[in-house]
């Protein structure tokens, strides 16, 4: 399996009031901090970043992809169709994400990879959601990205009940992020603060 990812940063950043890609993390943005996380299990080259028309970037690796959203809040299944195109012929499957995951387990990330198996998505899920921006999906799900896109549906959600998906309950991810503190997302300033209180930076 060639292994590739799709980081996700063009968002509004509402809930923050500003754009969370810039926002401080010890001496790095939350974006850095991400993609070098993302890079432990996936080769920069092999990561496309999905940004804003106009959004400023930190810092980045060279060898990153980077694609700018022509087409403003089309939301994150756009995103990660542009995503898949990028990687066609690089990868057979990726892993994906928002930029807004500082406390990313690459464990986690190797263990998606790994239980993808025959499915078409490898999926965490607790009692009450799934988590499809920190899931791998097979570059194949392209085909019903586009079709979901091109009947006005732009849900993640929707995609995943089109495809073979593999829901992984989230306590089997404890052995290797014990306080499962990769499925945090850090959408508001409270959750930003207690981001930065869980490391020592």
């Amino acid at each position: 399996m060639q292994r590739g990812a799709i980081i996700l940063c063009g968002g509004q950043s509402i809930r923050m009031g500003t754009d969370k890609a810039l926002l401080a993390f010890g001496e790095e943005t939350l974006l850095t901090r991400t993609v070098r996380l993302v890079s432990k299990s996936v080769e920069p080259q092999h990561i496309v970043l999905i940004a804003a028309a106009n959004q400023q970037l930190p810092q980045l690796p060279a060898e990153l992809q980077i694609i700018r959203d022509q087409q403003p809040q089309q939301g994150p299944l756009a995103a990660l169709a542009a995503g898949l195109v990028a990687l066609e012929g690089q990868a057979t499957a990726v892993f994906a994400t928002g930029c807004d995951t500082p406390l990313l387990e690459p464990a986690v990330i190797d263990q998606l990879f790994d239980e993808l198996g025959d499915f078409a998505a490898a999926v965490p899920q607790d009692t009450q959601r799934l988590y499809p921006l920190t899931a791998v999906y097979t570059v194949g799900v392209l085909t019903e990205a586009n079709r979901q896109l091109a009947a006005g549906r732009r849900s993640l959600h929707g995609l995943l009940a089109q495809i073979s998906a593999n829901p992984i309950p989230l306590e089997n991810f404890r052995a290797v992020d014990p306080q499962l503190l990769s499925f945090m997302n850090v959408n508001t300033q409270a959750d930003y603060e207690s981001a930065l209180a869980r490391v020592k930076l």
